[in-house]
């Protein structure tokens, strides 16, 4: 793996483990961490042994608590990768499964990191919020637009509305949150996810994750289920597709191939 000074990156079989590493800022991030979180998810994408992702933050305070308005403040400059912040927040076309392991604060971009993965496990002192207008700024990396698709409306603007921090139980309850847990069950939990879907075809994966969010995104439910969905293909012309009806039939775990 690449050596990163802002992030750590961790294979563990096909899972990969990126972890935010500037815990003396909260975990917040600046332009060269943000490029170097993109560069960590780009050869995510790119890799076909890794099948899954868990992005967390370094020490036990902080998911991220967004952008480092500080390092902003002191008069350098504001880029962000085409990816977006953290690499994550503007790639719409992330094939495979990222899982959020929410150990703290998620404030602002933080949160809108969490929100474009596609599982949030938290733990129980996580803490979530759009805080901006009480800055004079607005989420406009993608959370003004993703909370309201994955909760109610009125619940989301509730939030954005007044910049409320909700904590993890009810940031369940309101439903994007996927599981909260103790602190320190949260690494082990998410981990547990991750082998649940690694259980799964990855060409399988892939193409439910792909028909699911391009679905969402047609008109109408027939729309939705006729439309062409790339990852659908590949999964019908894939080793895996012969390998699952295989070993059900001799009654044997499947071996993917991922192709």
């Amino acid at each position: 793996m690449a050596d990163y000074e802002h992030c750590t990156v961790e294979k563990d079989g096909h899972l990969l483990i990126v972890t935010m590493n500037r815990p003396n800022r909260m975990n917040a991030l600046h332009p060269p961490a943000n490029f170097e979180l993109a560069k960590a998810f780009d050869d995510f994408a790119a890799d076909p042994d890794l099948w899954v992702a868990i992005i967390t933050g370094a020490g036990d305070r902080a998911f991220s608590a967004g952008n480092d308005l500080k390092w902003q403040a002191e008069g350098n400059k504001l880029e962000v990768p085409e990816t977006g912040f953290a690499g994550l927040t503007a790639r719409y076309d992330m094939p495979k499964p990222v899982i959020a392991a929410v150990n703290g604060v998620a404030m602002g971009g933080g949160f809108e990191i969490a929100l474009a993965a596609d599982l949030i496990i938290a733990s129980d002192t996580a803490t979530f919020a759009l805080p901006e207008p009480k800055v004079g700024l607005a989420a406009l990396a993608g959370g003004l637009h993703r909370l309201p698709r994955q909760i109610p409306v009125k619940q989301a603007m509730g939030m954005i509305l007044t910049g409320r921090t909700v904590p993890a139980a009810e940031g369940q309850s309101l439903g994007f949150v996927n599981d909260v847990v103790p602190a320190g069950d949260l690494m082990e939990t998410a981990k547990k996810w991750a082998a649940q879907i690694m259980a799964c075809s990855p060409m399988s994966i892939r193409a439910s994750k792909e028909s699911v969010y391009q679905g969402l995104d047609e008109a109408n439910l027939e729309k939705a289920v006729t439309g062409h969905y790339p990852a659908v293909g590949a999964l019908f012309k894939s080793e895996d597709l012969i390998e699952g009806p295989m070993a059900f039939a001799e009654k044997r775990a499947p071996q993917w191939k991922g192709r």
